[in-house]
């Protein structure tokens, strides 16, 4: 098969999904990897109807990669995961309603554009956790224990584009990560970075019951095939605070294996989007494989030899 995955900068050197892109090949698979971040690409060219089986996309949050996905599905190609489900996930503060509509465990969520709005909420749901609504890689997440703390805390958000607020979830100071690859599910517990002084170290723990029915719920609600949840287990039972596309699937057992055949199968299903993408912006930026540099197997993409990789 040959396949394209979209890799952002943030990711370079990061063994997923590049180890999965390595695993593929040695399948004797064609894999062409692009960095979207750092390279200019000529996307009418690239992004063509039959160019690849599928299009895999491992990116920061409003990251350039997203757009190429977007133009992917446009013309009919294959994406892992579908692109509409990754637009679900990307912005917090849509995938925080579509997950309460559709019955999910998620606190109460507030958004604002300004932090200094954020002073509107009412002192009962204090504290809060807030965040940037685009946010990854748990980037400007913030505990803001009271109102006071706000006005301390608050400037240190300016810039960050819409932000969210929920009530902050009581826990063990540890966070549980449940990862779905193909149907299945694994489990695993590490320090939150909202308490960085517990000591917890990262390991894959037993996965109850409960949350697994959750985790798969999340699958069903958003559409998504290759996923992580990040769940916390409050006082009234588990929370979900976030949902990640193509997460790094830590301490799964022989992970890059499992990913890289579920991207096969995702492939070969060819569930391909067939509603209009966005428009695309006709500009520079939007990646370009690195000619020649790379570990894969080269090849003709649009006009020119590809190294295909890292």
């Amino acid at each position: 098969m040959r396949l394209c995955f979209l890799v952002e900068e943030h990711y370079r050197h990061d063994g997923m999904p590049l180890d999965v892109a390595r695993q593929l090949t040695a399948w004797g698979h064609r894999v062409d990897v692009l960095r979207p971040g750092d390279s200019l690409l000529a996307i009418s060219e690239a992004v063509r109807a039959g160019s690849h089986d599928a299009w895999v996309l491992k990116t920061v949050s409003g990251g350039p990669g997203l757009t190429l996905l977007d133009a992917a599905a446009a013309v009919g190609l294959t994406t892992v995961n579908d692109v509409r489900s990754i637009r679900g996930v990307r912005d917090k503060a849509v995938a925080a309603v579509i997950a309460r509509t559709r019955g999910l465990p998620v606190p109460v969520t507030y958004a604002a554009a300004r932090w200094e709005r954020l002073a509107e909420i009412p002192v009962a749901e204090y504290p809060l956790v807030v965040k940037p609504a685009d946010g990854s890689s748990g980037r400007a997440v913030r505990l803001v224990p009271t109102p006071d703390h706000l006005l301390v805390l608050g400037p240190e958000l300016a810039g960050e584009g819409l932000l969210i607020a929920q009530p902050y979830v009581p826990n063990s100071g540890t966070d549980l990560k449940v990862y779905c690859v193909d149907g299945e599910f694994y489990a695993t517990e590490r320090c939150s970075p909202l308490h960085p002084g517990q000591g917890v170290g990262e390991r894959q723990v037993p996965l109850a019951g409960e949350v697994a029915r959750i985790a798969a719920q999340v699958g069903e609600v958003f559409g998504l095939d290759l996923y992580g949840v990040d769940v916390l287990l409050g006082p009234d039972g588990p929370v979900v605070v976030d949902v990640n596309d193509f997460p790094s699937f830590r301490q799964v057992p022989d992970a890059v294996a499992r990913v890289a055949r579920a991207v096969l199968r995702l492939a070969r299903s060819g569930t391909a989007v067939s509603a209009p993408a966005p428009a695309l912006v006709a500009a520079g930026g939007y990646g370009q494989p690195d000619y020649g540099r790379g570990e894969f197997g080269g090849g003709e993409f649009g006009r020119r030899e590809v190294g295909g990789a890292i």
